[in-house]
Parts: C-alpha cells; structure tokens; sequence
C-alpha cells in the first residue's frame, strides 16, 4: 500500500481484480471497527460474511500497515481464547474547521472521533469579498502545516460554512459565489487534500447525534437558535440533506403576517420574530421607547446588544429580558409542533446562543409545542438542550469527512 491517502481516496474504477477487492474489504473491517470497537476474527467473519483465511489475512496486513492493533487474547467462558484487534488512533487523523462569521474553530481527530488538538481564532471575520476566502485557505494551509500531525496521515478535512451549503458540489450558496469553482475544489487545491465542504447547523447536528445520542435513538431534529433560525435533520441514523442540500431551512418559514423583511427577502419569516438578532432589535427597540431593563446603561454608552447580554440579564433576574426570551420560546414551540407532527422524531435538541438561557427558552417551548402538536407525537418525543460545546461544527465536520473516507 504506497500510502495511507491512495489506499482511501482511490477508487479503483480501473482495476477490478484481487487487490482491489481486498482493499474493499479492508475498509470494510476498519469502517466496522470505527463503528463497533474492538473485535475478534471470529465477529468480522460472521458480520462481513468474508471467508475466515481472507479475513485472518487482510487483518494481518492492516497490524501489518499500523492501521490494527493486535490487543491479544480475549476472555471467554470456555475454549481456545480468541485474539481481539482495534483501531490503531495514531495512524489516521481528520481535520474539521467551522468557519463562522466571527471566529475560525480548527480540530483534528483520530479514527475513534477523539478530538486530538483545537484552536479557535477569535480574528477572524466572515465576509463575501475575494481577501476572505484568501485569508480561509492561508489559515487553513497554516493550521494543516503547523499542527504537529504528519500530512501524510491527515487523509482529509471537512470544513463547514454558515449559509446554504450544497454538499455534493462542495460549494456554498451564500458566500463566493461569484467564483466560478467550488469552495470545495479551491481549498483542496491550496492544500492538496480531499475535502468536504458542510453547512454549519448540519455539521452540529451531527456531532449532537453521534456524541450526546442514547443507543436506541435513531431519528433527531436539532434546533439551532442563534442569530437565525435552522435545523438539521437525522433520520434512520442519517443526514437527511433533501435534492440539491438544502433541507433544514426552517427559520424562512412564513410563520407570521408581520411585513418583517427576512434576510432571505421573502416577509413574515421564523427568524423575523424568533432569532438572536429579531430580539436584539425588539430589546433595542423597547429600551428607545423607555422601557426599563439592566441593559439601559450599556444602551445608552451606545455600546451593542448582543443575545448573549440578553440572554445574561435574563439570568440575572431581568424582568424584560426574561419576557422576551419567553415570547420567543413560545413562538418557535409553536413552530416545532408542526415539525414533530410532520417528522415524529425520537428528540428534539435545542443548541445556540439560546440554549444558554435554560428554562427560560425550553419551558415555554415545551408547553406550546404540547399545546399545538398531536398529543400521540408529543409524548413520545424527548426534548434535551444541547450537551456540545462551540466546537461541535468543526467535530462534526471532520467525523463525516471521516465516514465520508472510510464509507460509513
């Protein structure tokens, strides 16, 4: 096997014969140790339902290669002990970059989705100019350089962007879209390595599915409540991405007749009345007209009010910051009703800036999203706050650059 990177990213259209038949099955074993942990030669033979020579033989050639580990023998009731094998960490590593509209959030991880090293750069700002995607590609050059990992095993990076994403052309639908090649085939040119270009609120809700899941869930909607409004959506334990990659846009559903200018142009929009920025602007707009709150002061420095601050004054018992979120809690809960109606998912995770503010977001999400949904899906359907912290993009991103490369 000349290299770890030929081995996984060659597709062998031109060659049918024994070696490449092996290699598949090679990807095989490693995408089920990747999912099941540590086995013996026994299960893979039963699972793959390979030949036990072949299977002995190739796994062999995996110890061989450094990719398996040969842990020894296992203990059993009775009998000759097999001998079980793993994943070997340190051989292959993914690299995972969510570039977000104020920071750039870097992380690589080995085969096991175990996050080896992070770094966040807080001065980064995103923007649709040509000097952008410039500085995105030399940071991203710099950190695949300078992160201590031999580039020979860093067999690919996934990088998620905010915006509409179409991730079968790897281009991005909101940013640099004045240039003709894709995000995807610029990137892997500046760094000479395979790519996966991935919408941010799906690279979380994959990394919430596979991190924070129990065993038997297996259909999720997660809700990102931040400066907009989306979702992602796992069904059957996978992305559901919709034709062209677009499904998830729930915050530009028409949901209110309020002649609000959406930042998608159309009027009356989720996000017009629900999102960190439409209660920004209500918050700003009702300390003009003289309302009274512990954010005045910072008002009227003329100093900006971010959700956060509004989330912040809530927990510290501010009357008006605590309506507002309350107000915005029962009006998404209302929206949710109609996806759990449609979806009936096992849960629905709540993440983004909102989450922050707890009960004061879930309470009366829940109880408009009891009060307008079918009582017969509202019961079976779990709600639970985010458990990932703000590097989950940037992890979820390179896991499916990881399934993406190993065929998960």
């Amino acid at each position: 096997m000349s290299s770890l990177i030929d081995f996984f990213n060659n597709q062998g259209t031109e060659n049918k014969g024994l070696s490449h038949k092996n290699n598949l099955i090679k990807r095989s074993i490693i995408a089920y140790m990747a999912i099941n942990g540590e086995s013996t030669l026994a299960e893979l033979t039963k699972e793959l339902r390979i030949s036990v020579p072949t299977i002995t033989k190739l796994v062999q050639e995996l110890v061989d290669e450094g990719i398996v580990n040969d842990l020894g023998k296992v203990e059993t009731p009775g009998g000759r002990r097999p001998n079980v094998f793993g994943l070997t960490n340190s051989t292959i590593y993914f690299a995972g970059i969510n570039v977000g509209r104020d920071r750039m959030t870097y992380v690589i991880t080995d085969l096991q989705n175990n996050i080896i090293q992070e770094v966040v750069d807080d001065t980064f700002e995103l923007s649709d100019r040509t000097q952008c995607l410039e500085k995105i590609c030399s940071n991203i050059e710099n950190f695949i350089n300078n992160c201590g990992i031999d580039k020979s095993k860093i067999l690919g990076v996934g990088v998620c962007i905010v915006g509409r994403v179409n991730t079968a052309q790897g281009r991005s639908y909101k940013y640099f879209t004045n240039i003709e090649e894709s995000l995807k085939e610029i990137i892997e040119k500046r760094i000479g390595l395979r790519v996966l270009v991935e919408n941010d609120t799906r690279s979380r809700c994959y990394a919430e599915y596979t991190c924070g899941r129990s065993k038997e869930e297996s259909d999720v909607i997660y809700l990102h409540l931040g400066l907009g409004v989306a979702i992602g959506i796992v069904i059957d334990g996978k992305l559901y991405y919709g034709k062209n990659g677009f499904a998830g846009e729930f915050g530009h559903i028409p949901f209110f007749d309020n002649e609000k200018i959406c930042f998608c142009g159309k009027k009356g929009c989720l996000e017009t009345e629900v999102s960190g920025i439409a209660i920004e602007e209500k918050m700003c707009e009702l300390m003009k007209n003289g309302a009274n709150t512990i954010l005045r002061p910072k008002y009227e420095k003329k100093e900006p009010i971010h959700i956060n601050d509004i989330i912040a004054a809530a927990r510290n018992d501010d009357n008006l910051s605590i309506e507002l979120i309350e107000e915005a809690g029962e009006k998404v809960g209302k929206a949710v009703a109609f996806l759990i109606n449609i979806f009936n998912p096992e849960t629905v995770i709540v993440g983004g800036n909102l989450a922050a503010a707890g009960d004061y977001i879930m309470l009366p999400l829940k109880s408009a999203t009891n009060k307008y949904s079918l009582n017969l899906v509202y019961k079976d359907t779990k709600f639970r706050l985010s458990k990932m912290s703000d590097n989950a993009p940037a992890w979820g991103v390179a896991m499916l650059i990881r399934n993406q490369i190993i065929g998960l």
